[in-house]
């Protein structure tokens, strides 16, 4: 199972480190991971692996965007199925 993580925001030092050891706190692994700074702002989405979660997905989503509030970022996690069926023609 997979599921989608995006992070936008203003640009700070220590936002992938802060993001990714979050998904290793919940045994998330991260699959792929683009990034990109346009002037101050920080752009991120990463795919990451959801089989081996060691808590309630739910409760990822939940700790992804309290990380985003603490960091003054939009954190979002959306499982892979909510994602695709939001895309489909």
């Amino acid at each position: 199972m997979k599921a989608v993580v995006s992070v936008i925001g203003k640009d700070s030092i220590g936002i992938i480190a802060a993001v990714s050891g979050e998904c290793a706190d919940f045994g998330v692994n991260i699959i792929e991971i683009t990034q990109s700074v346009l002037d101050e702002y920080f752009a991120m989405i990463m795919i990451v692996d959801i089989s081996k979660i060691n808590r309630p997905f739910s409760e990822f989503v939940d700790a992804m965007s309290e990380l985003g509030k603490k960091s003054n970022l939009e954190i979002r996690a959306m499982h892979e199925d909510i994602f695709d069926a939001m895309h489909r023609i």
